[in-house]
């Protein structure tokens, strides 16, 4: 029979220590703490039980390492990175230039912005002309446009990149190609059911839709024309419920409706 030698507390450790140093090259951890507890390791007292208590703490000192230096990407749910819509844009200029928009700025209609009804403030969209194939990248700053069959609009200068501006309208490919913001900052879904220069009528119209709606309300606005009176109905989370509502309103009302989001 071969007789086993026993092994020492000390020989295992050192042999441990030598399985280390094959680790570390393999790993190849970055970052002083990993170095410190690395060097700790090589010590003849260093024995298994305890690399099993720091392996992980290695670890994910190296992940958050490595994840640190990129800036994160930034998502917003319904609204992928190369989420796309088609529709007619339209334009707007020298009646609001200086106006607040949607997300505070002051509306410059020389900057490449846009207004949409619902993408996340600060979404920026390659905006592509489906008659001449021209195409500017804008970031939407404001909300609008409230006209039936529209889906965007461009300030002057993106209505000049695509070469709109005699025509006031052209059909558009909207692509999202990223964002500047938190998803924190996205509003709620509202309906709005109408406009009107005279206050009278709002609150009619209000009073009518608040039996089918609640969360209703009447915003002011300031437009060139003077003030502007919308009804807005409802707070909704997504916009398969606002369009349902949107709908319900049209056919019992007899209005236009449209679903906008709420970043006040």
């Amino acid at each position: 029979m071969r007789l086993l030698h026993p092994v020492s507390r000390r020989e295992t450790c050192d042999r441990s220590s030598h399985r280390l140093k094959y680790r570390e090259s393999a790993y190849n951890f970055t970052g002083s703490i990993a170095r410190r507890v690395l060097d700790m390791s090589r010590g003849p007292q260093f024995c298994w039980s305890r690399w099993s208590v720091l392996f992980p703490a290695i670890l994910l000192v190296g992940i958050l390492d490595a994840c640190s230096g990129a800036p994160k990407p930034v998502y917003f749910p319904g609204y992928p990175v190369g989420f796309v819509e088609r529709g007619v844009a339209s334009w707007y200029g020298p009646g609001f230039h200086g106006n607040k928009t949607a997300n505070g700025e002051r509306y410059d209609m020389h900057q490449l912005t846009a207004a949409h009804r619902t993408l996340p403030l600060g979404s920026i969209a390659v905006v592509r002309s489906m008659n001449t194939g021209r195409q500017v990248t804008v970031r939407i700053n404001d909300r609008g446009p409230f006209a039936r069959g529209r889906v965007l609009d461009l300030s002057l200068a993106g209505a000049n990149a695509l070469g709109m501006t005699g025509s006031g309208t052209d059909d558009i490919e909207l692509r999202v190609v990223g964002y500047q913001g938190r998803v924190a900052e996205m509003g709620g879904l509202r309906v709005q059911v109408g406009s009107f220069s005279d206050q009278q009528n709002a609150l009619n119209l209000l009073e009518r839709a608040k039996h089918f709606y609640s969360g209703g309300r009447i915003q002011v606005i300031d437009l060139p024309e003077g003030k502007r009176y919308r009804v807005q109905i409802g707070q909704f989370s997504r916009e398969a419920q606002a369009e349902t509502a949107a709908l319900d309103l049209e056919s019992t009302l007899g209005i236009q409706a449209f679903v906008f989001r709420d970043d006040s």
